[in-house]
This record gives structure tokens, sequence and C-alpha cells, in this order.
């Protein structure tokens, strides 16, 4: 008995003398030019995965140290890394408080995007941006369109509104819409496994809220081979996770126009290794272009929860997105002069800059759903989505050089997309009465408004004519599309084992997607007006060509349903060579093979009783549904190869160079179907399956103290197919384009000044319609550039934001210029009190107009024309209260 207490005794004296052995770290981070503490900041053992992350007062402990001799490596984003040597006493408590330079142009920054193995920035082939919150705030990025523009290369058309961006990389071109050849990621997985679906691109079911930490982007590099489908680029939005305790709640208000948004984020370490975040957002208003009802209204809500070990960390996340926001289209325009120089205004009547063309007489859409039924559907749904995503991610160090990642999440989507879209004739009620009547066209038809006070009321020839100050009426289609199913899964499993100076990974990525959509287009008559109202039209006969304001079930004999499963596999392997301590090497290679299946339904023509009023109208004699018996199968495989070859060369500690070469695919989805490039038997025809990029970079990073920059020369050689369904238009088209992308700020005192520009010239070298040869691509300008000064007084800062782009071609004819356009945004914000922020932002403050897009039409020079393009938003303010504890 004596043995075992003596043995029990010594045991817990050892333990007793093991814990008294332990040392403690403390000290406050701060930033060395104004002294304010860093929150978030962290301090890790250099090499090892022992560290902790500063509090909101800056202050940080680590403690259970051994005693010895350490390297403690401290950083923050958008902060200069700084190393130190420390020895660790037993039994004593060492302070070592940190001040922290800003890295203005990010280069210690470690990137997590488009690399398996982080590196800093000055150490990686690659060119990547990372922006903070904050910074997104002074930009005036309230949209996450908005925030694609902040980034440099990047070209975002961001007038559709919240979503639904034409986004492109380095003047790589597109044919259409969404963001073809790049990736939009939400944690490190994409958001869509393609980012043009037709009426669902990517950013539609991505927002930017409190829960985001920072936005990472890469442009061309090692994107080809670490992402699918995004051989141009990836932009990542990595959320908060709770390591540091924190909360925020934002309110921000529309001084100019009806909104209201609150934001909310809190995240704290719960003990034992845990911590968590949870946050969202809810918002309604009726946005910056006055439809006359909230057109954005909904939310939604993230959390994670983060388990640390020694070796790694297990981290769980959920994300409910339920949000309507409207959507935005080619407006009527007047144009005049020439098409190589020509003047846009606004129609009488009708707001360019602050108008919309939805209205409440839209609420209750009459169609005709997928089974030959009549139907209704509400405009104010606009872009629609309703996501439900699970997720999950690990990484651990196994010891001996190696290291096991994954990341998996789950997303239950759908919704719906809805807008109206100007498909035709704008102008005189004698020559709209003429394109809808057709044959039954005669003296003697009337017009009248479909719905309000003076409904069947026959409007008399004088007042047609002075109509809402223009005279003028148009013809609108209705985007009507069910999302029924955007569901889609994602794994991608690493694993890398280090050799000396050697790293090599390896890895699978598993992901499926599906599309399933409905198309139910209507074509409508109405006025010219901000809020335009529809109109009937009654032949001279009496027969009313029109109910309700619809003028036939069907535009242009679209009834599209479809149902697309698209499997993905693609395997990837990569390494690293550290030749020594300023030259690495890195070389990736990824196989993409795909399995895709589905089905597809055309449209017909059928009498259909809408209004069910026992007699078959005109407008109801030949409407359009789809063809529910004669459905078209799709069942074919694909398979690309990518690969990208990168070095880097560190001169100094602020100075660096690269080079990259790379070859990346992107595989073909929804856009394939309803054309040539699929036979009768399912299959792809050769070469339209998957376009490919080949892209040459070369980078020069510089840093000093008040001024850091990279530029970027670059060349870019793509092929695609597309297809657009408003122009009726299919692309099979390569490109070649080369240019250069700088990025650069400058610190003078109180004075920042962050700049972004990127020069493009492209050239068609093939296409289906031949006189395209030799011709600019459209809507790539030569120049897109943002400038961005900021000034801080005491707890104030002041600054503005000038965005900026040449003149674009309206289509590959070169026929019409759309001008260049600059407009000027700004914002102010001061601290109240501790944690307190008063802020304002003015976008557009000059009220500037201009274009990103326009539809194809004959444009008489000299003569007044009326086109079809898209905006940019008018002048629009906001101010916000925001509190952080």
């Amino acid at each position: 008995m004596k043995k075992v207490v003596v043995i029990l005794m010594i045991l817990f004296l050892g333990c007793f003398a093991s814990m008294a052995q332990k040392g403690t770290l403390t000290g406050t981070f701060t930033d060395k030019a104004n002294g304010d503490p860093l929150i978030g900041a962290t301090i890790m053992l250099k090499g090892r995965t022992i560290g902790t992350i500063t509090d909101f007062d800056g202050k940080y402990t680590l403690d259970k140290l051994d005693p010895g001799v350490y390297v403690f490596q401290a950083s923050f984003i958008g902060y200069s890394a700084v190393d130190k040597e420390i020895e660790i006493i037993a039994d004593q408590v060492v302070t070592y408080d940190v001040q922290l330079s800003q890295d203005l142009i990010g280069l210690d920054e470690v990137v997590v995007t488009g690399v398996v193995n982080p590196r800093s920035l000055l150490e990686s082939s690659v060119a990547i941006t990372s922006i903070k919150p904050k910074t997104l705030g002074q930009l005036g990025a309230v949209t996450t369109a908005e925030v694609f523009k902040s980034i440099p290369g990047i070209h975002s058309e961001s007038t559709g509104g919240e979503g639904n961006a034409n986004i492109s990389v380095r003047g790589v071109p597109i044919s259409t819409g969404g963001s073809k050849f790049l990736q939009l990621h939400e944690d490190g997985l994409p958001v869509m496994q393609f980012g043009d679906i037709m009426f669902g691109n990517a950013d539609i079911f991505l927002r930017s809220d409190k829960t985001l930490a920072r936005v990472e982007a890469i442009r061309g590099g090692s994107a080809s081979t670490f992402a699918s489908n995004s051989p141009a680029g990836i932009i990542n939005f990595i959320s908060k996770t709770g390591a540091v305790k924190e909360g925020t709640i934002g309110t921000t208000f529309g001084l100019d126009y009806r909104d209201f948004r609150t934001d909310f984020n809190f995240g704290a370490p719960i003990g034992d290794g845990l911590s968590f975040n949870i946050g969202g957002f809810y918002r309604q208003g009726v946005g910056p272009r006055d439809a006359g009802f909230n057109g954005n209204m909904g939310g939604q809500i993230k959390a994670n929860l983060t388990k640390e070990f020694e070796n790694g960390y297990v981290r769980v996340y959920l994300k409910f997105l339920n949000d309507r926001a409207i959507s935005y289209m080619p407006m009527p325009v007047v144009a005049t002069g020439t098409a190589s120089n020509p003047n846009f205004s606004s129609i009488p009547g009708l707001d360019l800059k602050h108008g919309a063309l939805q209205s409440s007489d839209f609420f209750n859409m009459t169609s005709i759903d997928a089974n030959g039924n009549p139907r209704t559907t509400d405009i104010s749904d606009g872009m629609h989505p309703v996501s439900k995503s699970i997720g999950a991610e690990f990484s651990f160090d196994l010891g001996e050089g190696w290291k096991l990642s994954d990341k998996s999440r789950l997303s239950l989507t759908n919704g719906a997309f809805r807008t109206m879209f100007p498909m035709g004739l704008i102008g005189s009620a004698d020559d709209v009465a003429q394109a809808v009547l057709g044959d039954a066209y005669a003296s003697g038809y009337t017009f009248s408004y479909a719905n309000g006070p003076n409904a069947g009321v026959a409007l008399s020839n004088s007042e047609l004519s002075s109509l809402n100050g223009n005279g003028k009426l148009m013809q609108l289609a209705s985007f009507d599309v069910d999302i029924n199913s955007l569901n889609n899964f994602t794994s991608d499993l690493n694993l890398s084992k280090r050799f000396d100076n050697v790293n090599l990974t390896l890895g699978y990525y598993k992901a499926y997607q599906q599309i399933a959509m409905y198309w139910a287009w209507q074509g409508y008559i109405t006025d010219v007006t901000n809020q335009p109202r529809l109109m009937n039209i009654v032949s001279a006969d009496g027969s009313y060509y029109t109910e309700g304001g619809v003028t036939n079930y069907g535009v242009w004999g679209l009834g599209r349903k479809y149902d697309m499963k698209y499997d993905i596999d693609a395997p990837y392997a990569n390494v690293e060579l550290d030749v020594n301590d300023n030259f690495n090497i890195d070389a990736s290679v990824r196989y993409d093979f795909g399995n895709v299946d589905g089905y597809y339904l055309s449209g017909k023509t059928a009498a259909i009783d809408v209004n069910r009023d026992g007699t078959i109208s005109p407008v109801e004699s030949s409407a359009t549904i789809v063809d529910n018996t004669n459905p078209h199968s799709v069942s074919y495989d694909y398979s690309y190869f990518s690969f990208s070859l990168g070095a880097n060369y560190k001169l100094d500690d602020g100075k660096a160079i690269y080079a990259r070469v790379s070859r990346g695919g992107r595989a073909n989805a929804d856009r394939l179907l309803y054309s040539q490039f699929i036979d009768d038997a399912g299959k792809t025809l050769d070469g339209t399956d998957a376009d490919m990029i080949t892209q040459v970079e070369l980078g020069f990073k510089y840093r000093s103290p008040k001024f850091g920059f990279m530029l970027t020369p670059y060349y870019t050689s793509v092929s695609e197919q597309n297809a657009d369904p408003t122009e009726q238009k299919i692309y099979l088209i390569d490109f070649k384009s080369y240019g250069a992308e700088l990025e650069a700020t400058a610190q003078l005192g109180d004075l920042s000044i962050s700049a972004g520009g990127i020069f493009t010239k492209a050239e068609i070298k093939s296409s289906l319609d031949p006189t395209d040869v030799g011709n600019t691509p459209r809507r790539v300008p030569d120049l897109m550039y943002n400038i961005n000064p900021s000034y801080k007084m005491g707890k104030a800062v002041l600054g503005l934001n000038l965005i900026g782009t040449t003149k674009v071609f309206q289509g590959n004819n070169n026929t019409i210029v759309l001008p260049g356009y600059a407009y000027l945004n700004g914002f102010a914000s001061y601290d109240i009190a501790k944690g307190l922020v008063l802020s304002a932002s003015v976008n557009n403050i000059f009220d500037t107009l201009g274009f990103t897009e326009a539809e194809d039409f004959s444009f008489v020079d000299n003569a007044t024309n009326y086109m079809r393009a898209r905006p940019i938003t008018g002048r629009s303010s906001t101010l916000t209260i925001t509190y952080t504890f």
C-alpha cells in the first residue's frame, strides 16, 4: 500500500513540476503609424501550429509554453509580418508588444486562394489581391457586383442589380453574360460549378455582409489547375471563424431612396479549442431605381463552428439565403449622331438613371405552366435565390511532412428570375399597332390602359401622340423563369508531403451540378414611362389582340424546360521546389472529365384558354407551350487537360519578379442546349463541350514604406462557344488579347491613395460570322481604371472613388460605339465613440450617364433612333451606423 501511495505522490509531484515548468508570452499588437490596436492579429510559433489571436483591444496571451528560445511570427492582414526570437522562461510571464507597419500592397499577406500550400504574395508566382471589408466600404461597394469592380483586372458590368453581373478578367471576352471563365467561391468552394448558367449566374446566390473576413481574387495563374471551370481566375469570399471575440451590428438607410438593411455578426472562442461565428443580414427597400414597390427584400444567415487541435482543425458551416433583388435590364434610349460617335439620352418621361421597367401592373402576370395550364407569377420576385447549404472542412498535419485537407459542401438551391426586357419596337401608337396586328392592321384600332381607373377607356389619337410627353409605346417581354433546381455538391480532397525543399500535392475534386429550369416568357404593350403601365389594343373589327396587356404567350417562340445533371471529376497534382530562400518554382496539372445526362423540351404552338372564359382570343390562339411529348435526351462525356507552370524570384524583402504560363478549360453547360452543337443523339459536336484558354503572364512586385505596386503584362488566347437567347445568336469564336494590369498604392502621411488599371488590346481571330474576324470583341474596353484617395483627420476619414472605362463596341461587328465614361463615388466616416462609427457614401456623385451594354439594332446616322441599352445607375446615397463590440 505504501508503495502505491509513494508512486501516486511521485506521479502527482511530477505532473505538478511539469505544469510549473511552463512559461507565458503576452502583449499587445498596435499599428506603428497611429497606435491603434490590431484586432484579430496572429502570433505563431514559427514552423508550428501553436499560436493565438489578439482580442478586441489588440491583446494576446500564449501560455503553457515549454521553456526555451523560439522564433515567434507576428502577422495581420494588410501589415508586414515580423519575426522575433524570444526566450521563454519557466514560471515567468514574458511581455512582447508588437508594432506592425502597413504592407501597402499586401506582399506579406498569406494567400489561400488558387494555391495548395499558402504562401505570402511576395513569394507566390500569381497575381492575387486581398480586400478587407473596411476597404470595400470606403470604395462604396454596396452590392456583390460592386465588390467585383474593386478588384484590379476585373471587368464587372454591375448594372443589373444585386446579381446577374457580367464579369470578365484581364480582357478575356465573353460573348454573352455571366462569369464564364471565372469562378466565384465562398470559403474555398464554388457557389455554382458553372459561372454563366442562364438566369442562374453564380453571383445571384452570393451575398456580401458582416460575416465577410476578406475577399481574395486571383487572376489567371494557378486558377487553371486548382479549380474546375475557372481558367481565368477565382474570386473567393472568405468568412470570419470566431477565432477572436468580436461582434458587429450595423444599419444602413437610403438617403435619397427607400432602403433599410441591418447586418450583424458575432464570433468568439468558447473554450477547449472551440470557436463559433454567426451572422447575416435582412433588408427591404425599393432600390436605387424606383419601381414603385419593395424590389429588394430578404436576407441570409451564416454560421460556422471550429474545433482546433494541436495538429489541425475541423470546421462545419451552415448557410440559409432567401433574398429578393430587383433585376435591371436594358432600357429604351434615344440615340442621335452617328453609330461611331453617338449621343445617348433619356426618352422624356423615362429616366435612364433612376427609372425602372418594373411596375405594380406586373404583380399578377398571367402565363402558362409546364403542363399547359394557366398560372400567375409576380414581378416582385425579381432575382429570388433560395439556398440551404451545409459544409465541412478539415486540415491536419500528420507528421513527417504529411498534410491532409478536405473541403466539402452540399447546397440545395432553387428560386426564380423575373424581370422586364424591352424586346421589340419603341415607337408611335401606329408603329406598335402595325407590329402587333400584322395582317389585321387597319385604321380604327384603339388603345386603352389594361388596369387602373381608366382601364378599357379608349385613348384618342391626340392623347396617344402626347402620352407621357413622348407619345411612344413599347413592346416588353417578361423573363419569367422558374429555377426548379440548382442543387450542387463539391468535395476537394488533397494530400501533401514535404521533402526538404520539395512539396508534392495530390488531390481529387468531385462535384455535381443540377440545372433544372422552366421558361415562360410573355410579350406586352406598355407606355414609355417610369414604372410603365400595361395597355390593350383592339383591332378595327373589335377583336382584342391583347389580354391584360399581353400580346403573346411565348416571346420569340421560346417555351423551354430542361433538367440536366453534370457529374464532374478532376484529379490534380502540384509540385513546388524551393531552389533557395529567394527562388521557387511550381508546376501543376489537372484532368477534368465529366458525364452529362438529362433532357430538354422545345416549344410548340397551341390554343390555350388562359383566362378561362371559354373563348379562344387572338392572343390565346397561338400560345407557345413546352412539348412534353417529345423530349430531347442528352447524354455525353467530356474531358480536358489543364496545366500551369510558374516561377517566382524574390529580389529582396520588397521586390519580386514572377512568370507563369498556363492552359485551362471550362466545360460548357446549359448554353449548349437548343443549339446545333448538340446532335439528335444528344451528343456534342467535337470541340464544343469545353472552351480553352492559354495565358502567359510576367509580373513585378514592389513595395517601400510609402509606395507599392504590382505590374503584370499578359497574353491570352481564348476559344469559346456560347448562346444568347435574347439576341437569338449562337457563337463559336476565337479571341486573342494582350495587355497589362497595374495595382498600386501610396501612403503619404494621413493621405492614402490606391489605384488599379488594365490595358487590353483584343481581336477576334475566327467566328461563325466571318465578317467579325479582325474586329474587337464587343464590350472590351482598351482601358479600365479606378483611383481611390482617402484622407484621415483624427476620428474622421474622407475619400473618393473614381471608376472609368474607355469606349467599347456594342457588337462584334464594331458598328455601334458605346462611349467611355467615368463616375465618382464619395464616402465619409466618423468614430463617434469606441466601436461606434457613422458613415455615409454617395455613388455617382455627378449623376453621370454611361452604358455597359446594348442590344443589336440598325443605327441610322444623323437620325433619331430608339435603341435598348443598359445604363449605370444615377446618384444614390446611404447612411450607415455600425457598432463593433
